[in-house]
Protein backbone atom coordinates (compact mmCIF):
# COMPACT_ATOMS: atom_id res chain seq x y z
CA UNK A 1 0.00 0.00 0.00
CA UNK A 2 1.39 3.52 -0.88
CA UNK A 3 2.55 5.73 2.11
CA UNK A 4 0.07 8.92 2.30
CA UNK A 5 1.72 11.91 1.16
CA UNK A 6 3.50 14.31 4.08
CA UNK A 7 1.71 17.28 4.41
CA UNK A 8 3.09 20.50 6.50
CA UNK A 9 1.28 22.23 8.80
CA UNK A 10 0.42 25.11 6.54
CA UNK A 11 -1.56 22.29 3.96
CA UNK A 12 -3.69 21.46 6.79
CA UNK A 13 -4.14 25.16 7.72
CA UNK A 14 -5.09 25.25 4.11
CA UNK A 15 -7.13 22.48 4.01
CA UNK A 16 -8.85 23.66 7.35
CA UNK A 17 -9.63 26.95 6.23
CA UNK A 18 -11.03 25.75 3.05
CA UNK A 19 -13.33 22.94 4.57
CA UNK A 20 -14.47 25.85 6.90
CA UNK A 21 -15.14 27.90 3.79
CA UNK A 22 -17.17 24.63 2.36
CA UNK A 23 -18.97 24.53 5.25
CA UNK A 24 -20.02 27.96 5.83
CA UNK A 25 -21.52 27.92 2.39
CA UNK A 26 -23.46 25.03 2.95
CA UNK A 27 -25.01 26.73 6.06
CA UNK A 28 -25.62 29.57 3.94
CA UNK A 29 -27.81 27.32 1.76
CA UNK A 30 -29.30 25.57 4.46
CA UNK A 31 -30.42 28.70 6.19
CA UNK A 32 -32.02 30.07 3.09
CA UNK A 33 -34.01 26.98 3.44
CA UNK A 34 -34.43 27.84 6.93
CA UNK A 35 -37.62 26.36 8.63
CA UNK A 36 -39.16 24.97 5.75
CA UNK A 37 -39.31 21.49 6.02
CA UNK A 38 -39.98 22.01 9.59
CA UNK A 39 -43.39 24.32 8.46
CA UNK A 40 -44.39 21.74 5.84
CA UNK A 41 -44.01 19.27 8.32
CA UNK A 42 -45.89 20.37 10.50
CA UNK A 43 -48.67 21.71 8.46
CA UNK A 44 -48.77 17.85 6.48
CA UNK A 45 -49.17 16.64 10.34
CA UNK A 46 -52.19 19.62 10.87
CA UNK A 47 -53.83 18.71 7.82
CA UNK A 48 -53.82 14.77 8.72
CA UNK A 49 -55.87 15.69 11.92
CA UNK A 50 -58.25 18.14 10.08
CA UNK A 51 -59.06 15.39 7.63
CA UNK A 52 -59.23 12.29 10.41
CA UNK A 53 -61.52 15.17 12.75
CA UNK A 54 -63.84 15.57 9.05
CA UNK A 55 -63.99 11.75 8.78
CA UNK A 56 -65.09 11.14 12.41
CA UNK A 57 -67.62 13.80 12.71
CA UNK A 58 -69.22 12.53 9.15
CA UNK A 59 -69.28 9.25 10.32
CA UNK A 60 -71.17 10.68 13.82
CA UNK A 61 -73.48 12.07 11.22
CA UNK A 62 -73.97 9.13 8.77
CA UNK A 63 -74.57 7.19 12.72
CA UNK A 64 -76.98 9.38 13.69
CA UNK A 65 -78.97 9.31 10.18
CA UNK A 66 -79.18 5.44 10.55
CA UNK A 67 -80.73 6.39 13.92
CA UNK A 68 -83.27 8.56 12.78
CA UNK A 69 -83.85 5.48 10.08
CA UNK A 70 -84.38 3.29 12.91
CA UNK A 71 -87.11 5.85 14.52
CA UNK A 72 -88.94 6.58 11.70
CA UNK A 73 -89.26 2.28 11.70
CA UNK A 74 -89.82 2.44 15.19
CA UNK A 75 -92.86 5.19 14.35
CA UNK A 76 -94.12 3.04 11.94
CA UNK A 77 -94.33 -0.02 13.96
CA UNK A 78 -95.91 1.46 16.77
CA UNK A 79 -98.42 3.01 14.35
CA UNK A 80 -99.13 -0.30 12.68
CA UNK A 81 -99.57 -2.16 16.49
CA UNK A 82 -101.51 0.92 17.68
CA UNK A 83 -103.89 -0.07 14.68
CA UNK A 84 -104.01 -3.51 15.26
CA UNK A 85 -104.97 -3.13 19.22
CA UNK A 86 -107.51 -0.36 18.24
CA UNK A 87 -109.40 -2.68 16.19
CA UNK A 88 -108.73 -5.66 18.54
CA UNK A 89 -110.73 -3.64 21.09
CA UNK A 90 -114.05 -4.12 19.25
CA UNK A 91 -113.96 -7.44 19.35
CA UNK A 92 -113.02 -8.12 23.24
CA UNK A 93 -115.00 -10.24 25.29
CA UNK A 94 -114.50 -8.48 29.14
CA UNK A 95 -113.27 -4.96 30.39
CA UNK A 96 -109.73 -6.81 31.49
CA UNK A 97 -108.96 -7.56 28.00
CA UNK A 98 -110.63 -3.74 26.60
CA UNK A 99 -108.02 -2.02 29.20
CA UNK A 100 -105.18 -4.13 28.37
CA UNK A 101 -105.37 -3.05 24.96
CA UNK A 102 -105.78 -0.11 25.83
CA UNK A 103 -102.59 -0.04 28.00
CA UNK A 104 -100.97 -1.02 24.88
CA UNK A 105 -102.06 1.55 22.75
CA UNK A 106 -100.82 4.11 25.35
CA UNK A 107 -97.48 2.44 25.84
CA UNK A 108 -97.20 2.27 21.53
CA UNK A 109 -98.39 6.41 21.62
CA UNK A 110 -95.76 7.06 24.42
CA UNK A 111 -92.92 4.77 21.75
CA UNK A 112 -94.07 7.23 19.06
CA UNK A 113 -93.50 10.05 21.13
CA UNK A 114 -89.96 9.38 22.65
CA UNK A 115 -88.85 8.42 19.16
CA UNK A 116 -90.13 11.77 17.38
CA UNK A 117 -88.07 13.39 20.56
CA UNK A 118 -85.30 11.65 20.05
CA UNK A 119 -85.47 12.22 16.23
CA UNK A 120 -85.53 15.71 16.89
CA UNK A 121 -82.46 15.63 19.32
CA UNK A 122 -80.59 13.84 16.24
CA UNK A 123 -81.43 15.95 13.67
CA UNK A 124 -80.34 19.20 16.11
CA UNK A 125 -76.62 17.56 16.51
CA UNK A 126 -76.41 17.03 13.06
CA UNK A 127 -76.59 20.05 11.82
CA UNK A 128 -73.99 21.33 14.66
CA UNK A 129 -71.79 18.75 13.76
CA UNK A 130 -72.46 19.73 9.42
CA UNK A 131 -71.87 23.45 10.82
CA UNK A 132 -68.41 21.99 12.73
CA UNK A 133 -67.57 19.91 9.68
CA UNK A 134 -67.83 22.92 7.19
CA UNK A 135 -65.36 24.77 9.59
CA UNK A 136 -62.97 22.29 9.60
CA UNK A 137 -62.98 21.74 6.02
CA UNK A 138 -62.32 26.07 5.29
CA UNK A 139 -59.48 25.36 7.87
CA UNK A 140 -58.62 22.25 5.80
CA UNK A 141 -58.72 24.19 2.24
CA UNK A 142 -56.61 27.03 3.53
CA UNK A 143 -54.14 24.99 5.50
CA UNK A 144 -53.87 22.86 1.78
CA UNK A 145 -53.47 25.87 -0.29
CA UNK A 146 -50.48 26.91 2.33
CA UNK A 147 -48.72 24.16 2.43
CA UNK A 148 -48.61 24.22 -2.09
CA UNK A 149 -47.22 27.64 -1.54
CA UNK A 150 -44.75 26.42 0.96
CA UNK A 151 -43.74 23.55 -0.86
CA UNK A 152 -43.48 25.42 -4.08
CA UNK A 153 -41.25 27.99 -2.22
CA UNK A 154 -39.40 24.76 -1.00
CA UNK A 155 -39.16 23.67 -4.28
CA UNK A 156 -37.94 26.86 -5.85
CA UNK A 157 -34.77 26.99 -3.33
CA UNK A 158 -34.06 23.36 -3.31
CA UNK A 159 -34.30 24.01 -7.45
CA UNK A 160 -31.38 26.77 -6.85
CA UNK A 161 -29.36 25.21 -4.47
CA UNK A 162 -29.29 21.16 -4.57
CA UNK A 163 -26.68 21.26 -7.15
CA UNK A 164 -24.76 23.85 -5.14
CA UNK A 165 -25.10 21.65 -1.75
CA UNK A 166 -24.41 18.46 -3.38
CA UNK A 167 -20.97 19.41 -4.47
CA UNK A 168 -20.26 21.11 -1.74
CA UNK A 169 -21.30 18.11 0.38
CA UNK A 170 -18.40 16.22 -1.55
CA UNK A 171 -15.99 18.63 -1.23
CA UNK A 172 -16.35 19.07 2.12
CA UNK A 173 -15.65 15.08 2.47
CA UNK A 174 -12.82 15.03 0.50
CA UNK A 175 -10.98 18.21 1.85
CA UNK A 176 -12.16 16.38 5.14
CA UNK A 177 -10.26 13.14 3.67
CA UNK A 178 -7.19 15.59 3.26
CA UNK A 179 -7.62 16.22 7.09
CA UNK A 180 -5.75 14.14 9.97
CA UNK A 181 -8.92 12.56 11.86
CA UNK A 182 -7.71 14.18 15.37
CA UNK A 183 -7.69 17.13 13.96
CA UNK A 184 -10.78 16.55 11.87
CA UNK A 185 -13.13 15.38 14.63
CA UNK A 186 -11.78 18.76 16.79
CA UNK A 187 -13.00 20.66 13.77
CA UNK A 188 -16.40 19.03 14.15
CA UNK A 189 -16.18 19.36 17.62
CA UNK A 190 -15.65 23.18 17.27
CA UNK A 191 -18.21 24.09 14.87
CA UNK A 192 -20.86 22.56 16.81
CA UNK A 193 -19.69 24.04 19.87
CA UNK A 194 -19.19 27.73 18.73
CA UNK A 195 -21.87 30.42 16.99
CA UNK A 196 -22.31 30.05 13.30
CA UNK A 197 -20.16 27.23 13.01
CA UNK A 198 -16.98 28.78 12.52
CA UNK A 199 -14.17 26.78 14.01
CA UNK A 200 -11.49 27.86 11.52
CA UNK A 201 -11.21 31.34 11.29
CA UNK A 202 -8.55 34.20 10.31
CA UNK A 203 -6.73 36.76 12.86
CA UNK A 204 -8.07 40.25 12.11
CA UNK A 205 -6.99 43.60 13.04
CA UNK A 206 -4.83 41.34 16.14
CA UNK A 207 -7.65 39.89 16.90
CA UNK A 208 -9.74 35.83 16.74
CA UNK A 209 -12.07 36.22 13.91
CA UNK A 210 -15.47 35.49 15.79
CA UNK A 211 -14.49 36.52 19.38
CA UNK A 212 -12.50 39.37 18.56
CA UNK A 213 -10.26 39.12 21.68
CA UNK A 214 -6.90 40.72 21.26
CA UNK A 215 -3.95 38.51 20.31
CA UNK A 216 -0.88 38.97 21.47
CA UNK A 217 1.69 40.57 18.39
CA UNK A 218 4.14 37.21 19.44
CA UNK A 219 1.26 34.75 19.05
CA UNK A 220 0.48 36.85 15.95
CA UNK A 221 3.83 35.72 14.81
CA UNK A 222 3.45 32.37 15.57
CA UNK A 223 0.19 32.15 13.28
CA UNK A 224 1.49 33.64 10.55
CA UNK A 225 4.63 31.11 10.25
CA UNK A 226 2.10 28.65 9.89
CA UNK A 227 4.54 26.24 11.97
CA UNK A 228 1.86 24.59 14.27
CA UNK A 229 -1.86 24.65 14.91
CA UNK A 230 -2.89 27.25 16.87
CA UNK A 231 -6.17 27.80 18.90
CA UNK A 232 -7.42 31.23 20.36
CA UNK A 233 -7.45 30.48 23.81
CA UNK A 234 -11.22 32.02 24.68
CA UNK A 235 -13.02 30.33 21.80
CA UNK A 236 -10.88 27.62 20.85
CA UNK A 237 -11.44 28.11 17.32
CA UNK A 238 -7.95 27.43 15.09
CA UNK A 239 -6.27 29.79 14.20
CA UNK A 240 -5.42 31.22 10.48
CA UNK A 241 -3.04 34.38 9.53
CA UNK A 242 -5.34 37.27 7.65
CA UNK A 243 -3.09 36.38 3.90
CA UNK A 244 -3.22 32.62 4.22
CA UNK A 245 -7.15 32.83 4.63
CA UNK A 246 -7.70 35.77 1.92
CA UNK A 247 -5.66 33.25 -0.40
CA UNK A 248 -8.06 30.37 0.51
CA UNK A 249 -10.89 32.83 -0.31
CA UNK A 250 -10.05 33.50 -3.86
CA UNK A 251 -9.75 30.05 -4.46
CA UNK A 252 -12.15 28.59 -2.74
CA UNK A 253 -14.61 31.61 -4.60
CA UNK A 254 -13.89 30.03 -8.12
CA UNK A 255 -14.99 26.78 -6.96
CA UNK A 256 -18.49 28.44 -5.76
CA UNK A 257 -18.84 30.66 -8.89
Amino acid sequence: MAKKKEVTVEDKLRALYDLQLIDSRIDEIQNVRGELPLEIEDLEDEIVGLNTRISNLEEDIANFDMDIKNKKNSIKEAGELTKKYTEQQKNVRNNREFDSLTKEVEYQELEVELAEKRIKEYKVKIEQKKEVVDQNKEVLARQNDHLKHKKAELNDIMTETEKEEKLLVKKSAEFGDLIEEHLYNAYKRIRENVNNGLAVVPVERGASGGSYFTIPPQRQVEIANRKKIITDEHSGRILVDAQLAEEEKEKMGKLFS
